[in-house]
């Protein structure tokens, strides 16, 4: 018998690869569960305001990012179900309009209780992205923060998740544009750049002043203010609002004001 191993060892291989994919793809699409299900029901408010069709989608697409990422806890035992859900109702929020994004680039969600010193730049943060080393770091209270009813413009799940979302296009995508449409990207880069130096100068006083940092961050924080004051958004900068919208491929104003929160 053990004459015949080497021979039959690669498709015993084989058959356990695929055995694993076939388990993979099982939990892959493996139906959201009740206790995930009532927390975006409870506590997510995008989700609320959605038609039954449209929840069943962010459903699916919800557990699927759950199962793509690793959560790491940092300073405290473990990342709960209702930080993973929050978290990743944050991302799919965001690229809800788009094809199927998961930010794959980004394995690695480490979740720190509050503010972190960072031994990169030293300093303490709220959240940031990390393309090199595929890592999206947030601090839980700020991240609950965003999605109070009193926090404003202020998002910190949608304002790191703009950051992977732009990185993933540039480092999965490329020049292509598979991800976002380059065309419409370079649109409003052109109308953001006439913002980002009147916020410098004082004469725009709609998004805070971090955003004329650069264009990665005025991408940012506008957008925060797309989901967060899409009415004072959509007000103050018409023609950015609705490039923006073509981006992403979605309109929050059709969100909140059609939908009947559950």
């Amino acid at each position: 018998m053990l004459a015949y191993f080497p021979i039959f060892f690669p498709f015993f291989a084989l058959a356990l690869l695929a055995l694993s994919i076939s388990k993979d793809l099982l939990l892959f699409f493996k139906p959201i569960s009740k206790e995930h299900k009532k927390i975006l029901a409870d506590l997510f408010l995008y989700y609320q305001r959605l038609d039954a069709k449209k929840k069943v989608q962010f459903e699916k697409r919800v557990n699927r990012f759950i199962r793509l990422k690793h959560f790491i806890p940092r300073d405290f035992p473990i990342v709960s179900e209702e930080m993973k859900v929050l978290i990743s109702a944050a991302a799919v929020q965001l690229t809800f309009g788009l094809h199927e994004i998961y930010l794959t680039h980004f394995n690695r969600i480490l979740v720190y209780p509050d503010t972190y010193f960072s031994f990169i730049n030293r300093q303490y943060h709220k959240g940031e992205v990390n393309p090199q080393h595929g890592v999206i770091v947030l601090s839980w209270k700020a991240f609950q923060e965003g999605y109070e009813p009193s926090a404003s413009d202020r998002n910190l799940g949608l304002h790191e998740m703009a950051h992977a979302l732009h990185l993933e296009d540039k480092i999965v995508f490329g020049k292509e544009g598979c991800c976002l449409d380059e065309k419409l990207l370079y649109e409003y880069q052109k109308l953001s750049k006439n913002v980002i130096q009147k916020i410098q100068t004082g004469e725009e006083h709609f998004f805070r002043k971090y955003a004329a940092t650069n264009d990665e961050e005025f991408f940012a924080v506008s957008i925060e203010c797309f989901f967060e004051k899409p009415e004072g958004f959509l007000e103050n900068h018409p023609k950015l609002y609705h490039t923006l919208a073509s981006i992403l491929k979605q309109d929050p104003l059709e969100v909140y004001m059609s939908g009947t929160a559950a």
